[in-house]
């Protein structure tokens, strides 16, 4: 029996081969292109890789939408009290990603 990778398994090998944080948006590009992943469901992808990777407790975010392994890191460095300030990065990937959605629904309204 085969088992495929999820998104963010592949995302975890990923990072520790950079042993170094990461940009949410290269980290998408490098799983995306190992799953290969159709470029038609990119969009959507996108928002549930973010969204798993979010709920996913081997990961923790930072400022500037950076993201890390939670086992490289201290556990002060990623359970300290969010400041609304530090919400405008996941704001404009949400903006991004909406974007990308609405793209993709006129896309398919032109076939």
């Amino acid at each position: 029996m085969t088992t495929k990778a999820t998104m963010t398994d592949v995302a975890f090998d990923v990072m520790q081969q950079l042993k170094q944080e990461v940009e949410f948006s290269k980290l998408w590009q490098e799983v995306s292109k190992v799953l290969d992943i159709p470029a038609d469901k990119l969009s959507r992808k996108k928002a549930q890789f973010y969204s798993e990777l979010m709920l996913d407790n081997r990961f923790a975010s930072f400022k500037g939408n950076m993201w890390d392994l939670k086992s490289r890191r201290k556990f002060e460095e990623f359970h300290k009290a969010t400041d609304i300030n530090d919400m405008d990065d996941d704001d404009e990937l949400e903006a991004e990603i909406q974007d990308d959605e609405e793209e993709v629904r006129k896309d398919e309204e032109d076939y």
